[in-house]
């Protein structure tokens, strides 16, 4: 187990890169990929660069306590900069790069930073369009920087390079073994699906003690390689990069979501995190490509899928197959799974899904193909984990058991409880919202689940988002939005009726996917896609999947009615969280009229 290979973790997030330089000395720690193929730093490289940017910020006047923000896509300099940060005792705000100029320049007034580091001349100017509301802010400091760099009058703008220069240049003593457990490590603002982003305070010692239980529990090794293309602003995955670095786990970040199938095959990597809507939307792609092979390539690749489908309720807990299903899987695995496998690289043992509760189906399809799933369960505010499935007894539809040192339990109304090492601070500047999640040394998730008497966690719902029909009946929409996107023709889908006399769903058709079932091709512009939409044919096919998930509903969760809506919903748009998450109520805002004419119906 990882506990046995990574003895004595540090006790801060700062000692963390002399750690694996000094145990990794000469092992391939983090890379890139690119069209040119992978550039590794091994662990010795990595701890050189961090110490030269700490040592060169500390040139520029950054002093422990000071907040440094990030508005970066994740690449091994994102990594670079927060653990030089660290090392030096300042904290890291980090920032989603897909944000909005205001909503960037809200958390860089709210966290105080004087400094930020940005990717890309996109991104700088973005901060320069809101630096005049940022007071504050004093320097700019760009990884790729545009030739020339831009002045401002009362800001410093360079590039990251002069900041390493500097660094080599001035030197500097370790300060990374002043820093306690204590110490503010980092602000993270939370996505925001319900109101404006709050700044969880997250210590050294909560995240330290974090990534030393997951370390005790996670199976990876130096023989292992991963592929990351979460957002580092996310906190899942950063501390994810933490645990690969632990365990001398190479890994690099893909280009871009863009170029994931090529820098699948370029890593071929044996482990991989992903949030829930990563693992449905790869369901949904592998199931489309292979439903669309024509004669007898299709016919085999539809057998395998049920083969795969039976596969999935026996593999997963490690149940006896009947003799004939496992012949089938033999043959299936040689002719199909293995080449579907094989497209992702080939060297899988496992991948994870965090952040939220996966569709048990979406799980059981992937472990029915040879891909099996962990799922964990945590949030920013418990740095982050709080729960991890062992590899050696999974139970579909729970998101695992406790981490060492953490303890779960469910309060009265339903909702899951958590205390440990791990838990915030607080949130920044705000004591009310505070007190209001953090009672009696238990944190509030907002999540409400149940505990099996094995200490399996499930998550039902979130407690906010429990939609009160008029007539008082409690509908928990996410169990009802997992059916539809289970299936290849849904996206999306969005269950309102809050306070209305019955619940109805907005659904966004997976266009491709839906071209395919209709033989034609997706029609182009937004106005066209609307009336193909509202074709009967159509029409009567998502009504058909409506009656079908309606089956299995209590009567007062059947769902009356429904709406297609035209174009994907998006983080850009604002419907989505930088994590994936819908946000109900700005979907609630932006459909107005679509929810309305349901009920005005």
């Amino acid at each position: 187990m990882a506990a046995d290979i990574v003895p004595h973790l540090p006790p801060t997030i700062a000692q963390v890169p002399a750690f694996v330089g000094g145990r990794y000395p000469d092992r391939p720690i983090i890379a890139r990929c690119g069209a040119a193929g992978v550039s590794w730093l091994t662990g010795r490289q990595l701890l050189g660069e961090v110490q030269t940017v700490s040592h060169g910020l500390r040139s520029l006047g950054m002093q422990p306590g000071d907040r440094v923000a990030m508005v970066c896509e994740s690449r091994p300099e994102w990594v670079v900069t927060d653990l030089a940060v660290l090392t030096a005792a300042a904290a890291t705000a980090p920032i989603y790069p897909t944000l909005a100029p205001e909503q960037v320049a809200y958390i860089l007034r709210d966290c105080g930073a004087a400094v930020v580091v940005v990717s890309t001349a996109i991104q700088l100017d973005k901060v320069l369009s809101v630096a005049a509301s940022v007071p504050a802010l004093t320097t700019i400091i760009v990884i790729d920087p545009p030739d020339p760099l831009p002045s401002r009058e009362g800001l410093t703008v360079l590039s990251l390079a002069d900041v390493a220069a500097r660094g080599r240049q001035v030197g500097g003593d370790d300060r990374s073994l002043t820093v306690t457990p204590d110490d503010l490590a980092t602000l993270i603002y939370t996505s925001g699906t319900t109101g404006e982003p709050k700044g969880v305070m997250l210590t050294h010692g909560n995240l330290a003690s974090n990534l030393r239980d997951i370390c005790a529990i996670l199976p990876v090794s130096e023989t292992d390689t991963a592929l990351s293309f979460l957002p580092l602003s996310h906190s899942f995955e950063r501390m994810v990069t933490w645990v690969y670095m632990a365990n001398g786990v190479g890994m690099a970040f893909a280009e871009s979501n863009e170029s994931l199938g090529r820098d699948l095959l370029q890593v071929r990597p044996t482990i991989m995190t992903g949030v829930p809507r990563v693992f449905e939307k790869l369901q949904s792609r592998i199931l489309q490509k292979g439903l669309a092979l024509p004669g007898v390539k299709g016919a085999l690749f539809k057998w395998a899928m049920g083969v795969a489908h039976r596969r999935g309720q026996y593999v997963p807990e490690r149940k006896p197959m009947p003799v004939g299903l496992r012949l089938q899987s033999a043959l299936a695995e040689r002719l199909v799974f293995a080449k579907v496998r094989e497209g992702l690289g080939g060297r899988f043992r496992y991948v994870v899904s965090g952040s939220a509760a996966l569709n048990a189906d979406v799980a059981r399809f992937f472990f029915g193909v040879g891909l099996p799933i962990i799922e964990g369960f945590g949030l920013t505010e418990t740095s982050p984990v709080l729960t991890v499935t062992p590899n050696h007894d999974v139970r579909l539809g729970a998101v695992g058991v406790a981490i060492p040192n953490v303890q779960i339990r469910i309060a009265d109304d339903g909702e899951i409880l958590a205390k440990g090492p791990n838990i915030m601070r607080g949130y920044y500047n705000r004591p009310a919202d505070t007190a209001e999640v953090l009672r009696d040394g238990w944190f509030h998730t907002g999540d409400i689940g149940t505990l099996d008497a094995d200490g399996y966690l499930r998550i039902t719902d979130r407690k906010k988002e429990l939609i009160v029909t008029s007539g008082g009946k409690k509908i928990a929409p996410s169990a009802i939005e997992a059916q539809f996107k289970a299936s290849p023709l849904v996206s999306e889908a969005v269950v309102v009726g809050e306070k209305r006399h019955f619940p109805a769903v907005l659904l966004v058709p997976d266009f491709a996917a839906l071209a395919a079932r209709m033989g034609t091709q997706v029609p182009s512009g937004g106005e066209a896609i609307q009336q193909w939409l509202a074709q009967p044919d159509v029409q009567s096919v998502y009504a058909g999947l409506v009656d079908e998930i309606n089956r299995g509903l209590a009567q007062f969760e059947r769902l009356k009615q429904f709406r297609l809506l035209s174009r994907e919903f998006s983080i850009a748009t604002g419907e989505l969280t930088p994590t994936f998450k819908v946000k109900r109520r700005v979907i609630d805002t932006m459909y107005a009229a679509e929810i309305a004419s349901i009920y005005d119906a």
